[in-house]
């Protein structure tokens, strides 16, 4: 499983990734299609729907907590948060 997630990263970012990087390391763009690879590669029965995922992100993008696609007040990467169905918001936001 594991290496066909690295063939698929490859595959996404023309790069392979950094298992031992800190994000700070790590080039920006990267790093995000790797974000966008992984919640892509989510199964169905996991994610969200598409609506409900853009309802919870819009509610993100209105929260003073929001800071650079991180959740400020439990420090969550608020992208993913949003797009695994269970979750919700630890301030009962959505």
């Amino acid at each position: 499983m594991e290496e066909k997630q690295t063939i698929e990263t490859i595959e996404v970012t023309r790069k392979y990734p950094c298992r031992k990087c800190l994000l700070r390391e790590m080039d920006q763009n990267a790093y995000m299609e790797s974000l966008y690879a992984y919640i892509a590669r989510l199964e169905p029965g996991i994610k969200a729907d598409e609506t409900i995922y853009e309802k919870r992100l819009s509610v993100c993008k209105s929260c003073n907590y929001l800071n650079e696609g991180l959740c400020g007040a439990c420090g969550c990467f608020v992208e993913l948060r949003a797009v695994i169905a269970q979750n919700v918001c630890p301030y009962q936001k959505w």
